[in-house]
């Protein structure tokens, strides 16, 4: 079942583990891993990968973040082939950006000595001074997972170590918030994700005066620990709400997830513990935003995985799962694909709905 519903793919170019993965287009940027500073792109067409850079020789990477950054001022077509990428935190934080252009294409090789495209450079401010993205030294941002949010995208959403969780404003380069989360649990190596699409996830509620009012929401899972966050931008508020968590992952962390409209799925983890009580699972989990449940598949991955990297590919709707750890503890180059709607049948629902109307409107042209 397992060699059916997951697709073997081309190694990577060198085991990687707690790798970092953003899509641009029909490519994979991935991102570095746990002692492993080279970048690579991956193209999902045509199987293959591609050295894009290393991070600079001072970075030791272990547990850093990588998100893609938004820009809502630039539209033209040349802003659209770009794409920045912010990468920060890990057990020695470092914080450093990179103007990334497509490796594949030729437009790379003109502008990248011009420009410091598709290299790891510092995040600077206004003043081009260097900003560390980090409370202070005592601050453990391994594990660290962030979610790009507010009304024009310029918010920076945080959790970390032990319980922490803050808002990072991308516009005046300060923190605007710190939080503790209601959880004993340590929170890193964990899912966290913006309650829809970012283009869906502003909720606009009235309030009695009937202004508009901006709420941003996002999910937390790690271990026995799960959450529903809701951030008022304009009161610059948090709100916490507890979910269920399925007991087959209840005690596990450091798994790949990924979330897909409203279901996340959850790939692999482990359960932090080592020797004869080490376990690592091959189980897939979901969760469903909507109807607040679990569903525990039969279908698992092909191995016991742990810090692995999963991501969508919209443009094929297949999710790629990168890297990590078998149950040996062995990084591993492997790259496999899985199609969603092996996981999620709404979606084949889609697909045969979208069929039917096709067919449907070739027969009235036909007619008429």
């Amino acid at each position: 079942m397992g060699n059916q519903t997951f697709q073997t793919l081309k190694e990577l170019p060198t085991p990687l583990e707690q790798s970092q993965c953003m899509l641009h287009k029909h490519e994979l940027i991935i991102c570095g891993g746990y002692e492993q500073r080279a970048c690579y792109s991956y193209h999902t067409i045509k199987n293959e990968y591609k050295f894009i850079c290393e991070y600079p020789s001072h970075v030791k990477l272990n547990g850093h973040c990588v998100v893609k950054l938004v820009d809502n001022k630039n539209n033209s077509n040349q802003d659209r082939n770009q794409i920045t990428l912010l990468s920060f935190g890990g057990l020695i934080k470092h914080t450093l950006v990179m103007k990334y252009v497509s490796v594949w294409s030729n437009i790379s090789k003109k502008i990248k000595k011009l420009n410091n495209y598709n290299q790891w450079v510092p995040f600077t401010d206004n003043q081009n001074q260097p900003i560390i993205i980090g409370r202070d030294e005592y601050h453990n941002y391994q594990g660290v997972r962030a979610v790009i949010g507010g009304s024009n995208n310029h918010l920076l959403f945080i959790t970390c170590y032990s319980n922490n969780i803050s808002v990072f404003n991308l516009n005046t380069f300060q923190f605007i918030k710190h939080d503790t989360l209601p959880t004993d649990d340590d929170i890193f190596y964990h899912c966290f994700v913006s309650n829809l699409e970012n283009e869906q996830g502003q909720e606009m509620t009235k309030t009695n005066k009937g202004e508009n009012k901006q709420n941003y929401q996002m999910l937390l899972f790690c271990k026995k620990t799960g959450l529903s966050i809701k951030y008022d931008e304009d009161n610059n508020a948090f709100q916490f709400h507890q979910l269920p968590v399925c007991s087959d992952i209840a005690s596990f962390f450091c798994y790949a997830y990924v979330c897909i409209n409203d279901i996340i799925l959850f790939f692999g983890g482990w359960n932090s513990k080592y020797g004869f009580d080490s376990v690592i699972l091959k189980s897939v989990q979901k969760y469903s935003i909507r109807d607040n449940k679990w569903t525990a598949f039969q279908k698992t991955l092909p191995s016991s995985l742990y810090h692995s990297v999963a991501i969508l590919n919209e443009e094929d709707n297949h999710i790629h799962i990168i890297g990590g750890n078998d149950d040996e503890n062995t990084t591993i180059s492997t790259h496999m694909k899985t199609k969603v709607r092996a996981w999620d049948p709404s979606q084949l629902v889609m697909i045969c709905l979208f069929i039917f109307i096709y067919f449907d409107e070739i027969q009235i042209n036909l007619i008429v």
